[in-house]
């Protein structure tokens, strides 16, 4: 179903609405260039609640999370159920670190290739991540090899996709302007 947008000037509840005015408290302001304030679409960007610092730990933070939580799996897989040992932990807390390494390296390395090559390195690391935990289940590695190439190749398909459709719509709002 198609829904009309709101005009600039005009209440989200539409212009006949009651008390609704040209300048009330839901009129909408539009910009119609890119200005100092202006966000993605060339409409004032929302106001940022946090400072640059406090993004970045928040960054940190889910990354670390990310990596923890990558480390207790692993570290639940392999001692299969039984009691939690010294050994148990500082297995999944090396594989916490072997992670996050690894997920930083392919970080900075990614954002100085080009679209595809970016998209494969991705889906290479999330593709191997997959698979490593997989093999420690015990299964046998061809089931392995095979689960690690499928998540590696949807990552990889869903991350062109993305990168073509973004860095499409960014190459034609810089043609509009130029």
């Amino acid at each position: 179903m198609a829904h009309a947008a709101p005009t600039p000037g005009t209440s989200p509840r539409g212009p006949f609405a009651r008390g609704s005015s040209a300048r009330g408290p839901f009129a909408r302001r539009t910009s119609t260039g890119a200005g100092p304030g202006a966000g993605r679409n060339g409409r004032p960007a929302p106001p940022d609640v946090f400072g640059r610092r406090t993004h970045l730990l928040a960054k940190a933070a889910a990354l670390l999370a990310t990596g923890l939580v990558y480390g207790y799996w692993e570290a639940s897989i392999s001692r299969r159920g039984g009691p939690i040992t010294g050994w148990n932990l500082f297995a999944g807390f090396m594989t916490t670190l072997a992670f996050l390494v690894l997920y930083l390296v392919v970080r900075q390395i990614a954002r100085r290739l080009p679209r595809e090559p970016h998209a494969a390195l991705w889906g290479a690391f999330w593709g191997s991540a997959v698979g490593f935990l997989y093999s420690r289940s015990g299964v046998a590695m061809f089931t392995c090899v095979l689960v690690s190439l499928i998540v590696a190749a949807a990552v990889t398909g869903a991350l062109v996709y993305w990168y073509y459709t973004r860095g499409d719509a960014v190459e034609a709002r810089t043609a509009r302007t130029t």
